[in-house]
């Protein structure tokens, strides 16, 4: 792409930005809260694509200007600063082409949302879950440097620790399109804490992230819906097996079974549980769309198929290893105390530059 027309495209993305900038301040469009909504999260993913635009103008006229000063500049001083500026806006300029291409990929309109994470023991036994306990501790700790906010749906303790099924809605800023990577199985190998012998053992636990659906993604009839109630299990105070607070919910239409047991009052667990199953609904046809990317795509990071194996824990060698992008670090103990961002970054790096060959070859 010419220097001239990236300029143009991305003169077009600053019209679209002051537009939308005056759209939110129109009182009818400030009525209408689904579309206030939609032109403020519009607004936002314009906002440094555009901040980026008017850097990249200033180096390109810097840039011109120093070139004007070495071609016609007698005094050999300023014919040597002209050469290091051009250096360094020549290194600049490149930098903002490459982060600007990657501003420009569409992104993924579920990446905003807030997320429920769902993480079971797998292949393994006690083991297993045991690891599946050891998985949500790693992703509690990230999520408090993140500083969102976490509310545990339901779980299903395992015998010997950890947990046979733990659900948990995760809320902040971008979740959903941070979290979503985490998606598959994950593979431990150490010498379970349940084994006399010493010996290593290869044990899995599933991580599925799910993007949360709101009312207006998912319309359900309560017609549709069959509601049971029972005692609650697990931490909750003196109400616990003693009042029916417990909620599960079917959906008739799907055979989609949710249940809750958080709160000790009934209705807020009937919120939760509903919120939840809205999120199922709406990822079932959420998953169609992604089955239907990765079939064109050799390499995706982020299908959310729950079936592959996409991270092993060594335990014995302090290793971990991400198989979808050939990733390994001997840190392990430093990430299952939650410092797992430089790996997200470098799994959205890969797809972002997946995404881009596919943008510049269409």
């Amino acid at each position: 792409m010419s220097e001239n027309s990236f300029l143009s495209k991305l003169e077009f993305f600053k019209i679209k930005f002051e537009e939308v900038g005056q759209q939110i301040t129109d009182p009818d469009v400030i009525a209408d809260m689904k579309k206030y909504v939609a032109l403020n999260k519009e607004y936002r993913e314009l906002e440094p694509i555009v901040a980026a635009y008017e850097r990249y103008k200033i180096v390109v006229s810097n840039l011109a200007f120093s070139k004007d000063v070495l071609a016609n500049e007698k005094d050999e001083e300023m014919r040597d600063m002209a050469k290091m500026e051009i250096d360094e806006l020549e290194t600049e300029k490149v930098e903002l082409e490459e982060n600007i291409k990657f501003m420009l990929i569409p992104a993924d309109p579920q990446d905003e949302k807030n997320a429920i994470l769902e993480i079971r023991g797998g292949t393994g036994g006690d083991e297993a879950a045991i690891f599946a306990g050891d998985l949500f501790r790693m992703y509690s700790k990230y999520f408090e440097k993140k500083g969102w906010r976490t509310e545990v749906t339901s779980f299903s303790e395992g015998t010997a620790g950890g947990y046979k099924e733990i659900v948990i809605k995760v809320s902040g800023d971008k979740v959903y399109g941070t979290l979503k990577y985490e998606s598959g199985v994950h593979r431990v190998q150490r010498v379970p804490q349940t084994e006399t012998q010493g010996r290593v053992h290869t044990s899995a636990a599933t991580v599925a992230v799910l993007p949360e659906a709101d009312e207006f993604d998912v319309q359900i009839s309560m017609n549709d819906i069959r509601k049971d109630t029972y005692c609650s299990s697990g931490p909750g105070g003196q109400s616990v097996n003693t009042t029916y607070s417990a909620v599960r919910l079917t959906h008739i239409p799907t055979g989609i079974v949710v249940q809750c047991q958080d709160e000790k009052s009934q209705i807020k667990n009937f919120d939760k549980a509903l919120n939840e199953l809205r999120t199922r609904i709406y990822n079932m046809e959420y998953q169609k769309h992604m089955d239907a990317i990765s079939k064109q795509r050799k390499t995706m990071v982020s299908t959310g198929d729950r079936s592959a194996k996409i991270r092993t824990y060594n335990y014995p060698q302090g290793r971990i290893t991400d198989h979808r992008i050939n990733y390994t670090v001997y840190n392990l103990p430093v990430f299952m105390d939650g410092d797992i961002q430089d790996l997200i970054d470098k799994l959205q790096f890969a797809e972002n530059s997946e995404r881009l060959k596919e943008t510049e070859l269409s």
